[in-house]
């Protein structure tokens, strides 16, 4: 369902008009969290060429890592659906938490008591400014969905995930789905 305004939890998909912004085209991203001194999200379709344990070979996890947006991209965070396993989460929304203590994460990884369906990696994540976000919003650089996969979006994120939303949307929606990713393609 389409939302008129942005809380945390809600998903934020690209407009095709961004095509050429390199960080954000085709975007799928879950807002951590939104208020009034900025906003945090994570791109949740563009999963890197690294593991885990590329990343850290103390690990024997081989989960794929996703960029999380342009800002930081040499740290590591994670989204998941097991707090009652990493303590310290905060609450995302529907059962969905962000962070939490990394020590006893790695120590689940090495006990294989995590799956991929269970915790999400990204280098670095999306940022907003105090209303920066709400001003791309008037420019109609994002569609606001809300998150009715709840936990689950942890599991049925992927590649095709923003084409899978335009073709959702349908009308001209449903063309710039087939569209290639750089227009010169074309």
């Amino acid at each position: 369902m389409i939302m008129s305004n942005p809380k945390k939890g809600h998903l934020l998909i690209a407009e095709p008009s961004i095509i050429g912004d390199l960080s954000f085209n085709r975007s799928v991203i879950l807002l951590a969290d939104y208020n009034d001194k900025g906003s945090i999200g994570f791109i949740l379709n563009k999963p890197l060429e690294y593991t885990l344990n590329d990343l850290i070979p103390d690990t024997k996890a081989s989960f794929k890592v996703h960029n999380g947006g342009p800002v930081e991209q040499d740290n590591l965070y994670f989204i998941h659906k097991v707090p009652e396993l990493i303590p310290d989460s905060i609450e995302i929304s529907h059962g969905v938490f962000w962070g939490g203590n990394f020590e006893i994460v790695l120590k689940l990884l090495n006990k294989n008591k995590l799956s991929e369906s269970d915790i999400r990696f990204f280098l670095g994540y999306s940022g907003w400014e105090a209303k920066q976000l709400d001003s791309e919003l008037e420019s109609n650089a994002w569609i606001i969905f809300e998150n009715i996969y709840k936990n689950e979006l942890i599991s049925k994120c992927c590649d095709s995930f923003w084409k899978e939303k335009m073709l959702e949307l349908g009308g001209d929606y449903s063309l710039w789905s087939n569209a290639p990713e750089n227009p010169n393609y074309n």
